[in-house]
């Protein structure tokens, strides 16, 4: 992350006023390699086997008033190549904001949700491969639970978040504002955590405002004993056949390589089990070589191999 510092300053008649200082960042990643897709063999325009790349810029904005608030913006910037071959350039995105001091936070606009987030669970676990091939939520499928966050597009729903932390403990709760024009019902998630030395336990449960009055949750664990680092998943939906497993480990070989296995079973009754070992290497200077294999949740074998750079 990159930061550059302005100063700012006012004279008001004979009457100086101090500098404020404003905080511009930026930062995020690049990423090309090559990505293999079993499901795409019999597709008349998505490739088997195609070219990744992608190049994301996050640009961010903040400053502190004199009783110690601190204002936040930023939006994204991206790049990515398409499964027929192509490359296409979104951005910029919506913005989002953000609010803090102490303990306590507020973000609204593009931002994420508790689910999404991070503050209190992680769906996501340790990610195979150059483009996270296989993570611990994927049983649950494009419509077991609500996860959005921040991006690089415009967004059809408004999210308001909050968040508190005192101690070892985190509360968080988000509201998705409906969009009539849309159809995107609005939805709440609420959740907690605590956290003991390497370790955190969390849960989280979401309510849709739909139709079928959907609702879902999610209990997660997740630490490090040593060099082994670990993930567990356990959730449910109303719009999925059965409960949802996830596990991800990552083991640090030596300093600079890194191993990694991930599964997520159960879900819909139509899923396959999807499972994924890979690895990752530093190369120094935020670098570094990834790649993995492993299975979706559609049975199809996946792989990928790249590089990766973080800015």
């Amino acid at each position: 992350m990159k930061k550059i510092l302005f100063a700012t300053s006012a004279l008001i008649a004979t009457a100086g006023m101090a500098a404020a200082e404003a905080e511009v960042t930026f930062g995020g990643y690049g990423r090309f390699g090559l990505v293999y897709d079993e499901g795409n063999s019999d597709s008349a325009t998505a490739k088997e086997t195609r070219l990744e790349t992608r190049f994301r810029l996050n640009i961010g904005a903040s400053t502190t008033t004199d009783s110690g608030v601190k204002f936040e913006g930023r939006f994204q910037l991206e790049t990515n190549d398409n499964s027929t071959g192509g490359q296409e350039g979104e951005g910029p995105g919506a913005a989002g904001f953000a609010v803090s001091a102490g303990g306590f936070r507020l973000d609204v606009g593009n931002v994420s949700d508790v689910f999404d987030s991070g503050d209190v669970i992680d769906i996501f676990g340790h990610g195979i491969g150059l483009t996270d091939l296989v993570e611990t939520n994927n049983a649950f499928g494009s419509n077991g639970i609500d996860e959005q966050g921040f991006g690089e597009d415009s967004i059809d729903q408004n999210i308001v978040k909050v968040r508190y932390s005192v101690a070892d403990f985190t509360v968080a709760a988000s509201y998705t504002e409906e969009n009539d024009s849309t159809g995107d019902s609005s939805y709440y998630q609420i959740g907690a955590a605590y956290s003991f030395g390497d370790h955190t336990i969390g849960a989280a449960y979401g309510d849709r405002d739909n139709a079928a009055e959907e609702s879902y949750w999610a209990v997660n664990a997740n630490g490090e004993f040593g060099a082994l680092g670990y993930n567990l998943l356990v959730g449910d939906s109303d719009a999925v056949d059965d409960v949802v497993y996830g596990l991800s480990l990552s083991y640090d070989i030596s300093s600079a390589t890194e191993l990694r296995f991930a599964s997520s079973f159960g879900g819909d009754d139509a899923n396959d089990d999807a499972y994924g070992i890979g690895f990752r290497h530093k190369l120094g200077g935020g670098v570094s070589l990834r790649g993995g294999a492993g299975q979706d949740i559609e049975g199809n074998t996946i792989a990928d191999l790249g590089v990766r750079f973080d800015f």
